[in-house]
């Protein structure tokens, strides 16, 4: 009994009176069968028939007579019960287990089956939400990516916009700002030409007053001729004395004063202006006008520009200025 045991460890407890019930199973299904087959081929036999001559009314034979009911048989006693039956119990119950046990295990692999189609099943899920969640992270940041593009683009046109609207704006105030230099250079030079013809006409003026005192000094005197100074000329300037006397230096101060403002970038050769000069004793310059041309109109208006620039002319030994003098000036050359 130990060893079935070890063979057979899912058997359960043997039960008593199994093999009994078992055979008493089997033979009552064999005389059960026996009386099924006797009945039905006794109900199929075929009765022997008589012949008669009957003179009366032949009876309704339509509906046949019911067959009397088969005698009951009865059972056969049971055989003895014998160790072969027992046997063959155990055996077809050892079978039984066998089966089901076989089964239990067909029914395990089938489950271990279904749990590793399941889990495998469940991976494929898994990689393919993985890989649908990747695709959407690809195309999210792919959509992040061209947004980022856009928007730089778009800030890229509007700081190129910008530059475009700084750059004309920057042109329409040069513009601005040339059209006032121009109109202020035009203002300059009108005012510089207006300057002028008022100087020109004060100096005519002035110069028509100093020939009427001279002539009234003249006629006064008796017809006197006051004495001129001839020019000198150093470095492009000289200066010379007439209706007053001057001390021998003072040539060569009204030089040095006059010289600095000479601005002259023309001809050099064959040109040399006069200008008569006139100052009130504390060396403020009175009048200034070219008193001999040098034919060159540009040489004569920078000679005069620089004269007036030397105001006031400087003072001699005896710490005044002359009334009148005349100064010759050459361009350096």
């Amino acid at each position: 009994m130990t060893r079935k045991n070890d063979s057979y460890p899912l058997q359960p407890p043997r039960e008593r009176g199994t093999g009994r019930a078992i055979a008493l199973a089997v033979i009552m299904h064999v005389l059960l069968g026996l009386f099924l087959y006797h009945g039905i081929h006794w109900q199929n036999s075929t009765p022997a028939g008589e012949e008669a001559e009957l003179w009366t009314e032949v009876p309704d034979l339509s509906t046949p007579k019911p067959l009397p009911p088969p005698a009951p048989v009865a059972p056969a006693p049971p055989p003895p019960q014998t160790e072969d039956a027992d046997i063959a119990l155990q055996q077809q119950k050892r079978k039984q287990q066998e089966a089901q046990r076989e089964a239990q295990l067909a029914e395990q692999q089938r489950l271990k089956a279904q749990q590793e189609a399941d889990a495998k099943r469940q991976q494929e899920l898994a990689a393919q939400q993985a890989a649908q969640l990747a695709a959407q992270q690809k195309a999210q940041k792919l959509k992040q990516q061209q947004e980022q593009q856009q928007a730089a683009a778009e800030k890229q046109k509007q700081q190129q916009q910008q530059q475009d609207a700084l750059k004309k704006q920057q042109q329409e105030e040069d513009q601005q700002k040339q059209a006032k230099l121009d109109a202020q250079k035009k203002a300059d030079a009108e005012k510089a030409a207006k300057a002028k013809a008022q100087a020109d006409a004060q100096a005519k003026k002035l110069d028509a007053e100093r020939r009427a005192r001279i002539a009234q000094m003249q006629g006064s005197m008796g017809g006197g001729e006051g004495t001129s100074g001839n020019g000198l000329a150093k470095s492009g300037t000289g200066s010379g004395s007439g209706g007053n006397a001057t001390s021998p230096g003072y040539a060569e101060k009204v030089q040095r004063r006059v010289r600095p403002n000479i601005i002259w970038s023309g001809e050099t050769s064959g040109l040399e202006t006069v200008v008569a000069v006139r100052c009130s004793p504390t060396g403020t310059l009175l009048s200034a006008q070219i008193q001999r041309s040098s034919g060159n109109s540009s040489w004569d208006d920078a000679a005069l520009r620089a004269v007036q620039r030397s105001d006031p002319m400087p003072l001699d030994t005896d710490g005044k200025a002359p009334s009148n003098f005349l100064i010759t000036l050459r361009p350096a050359g």
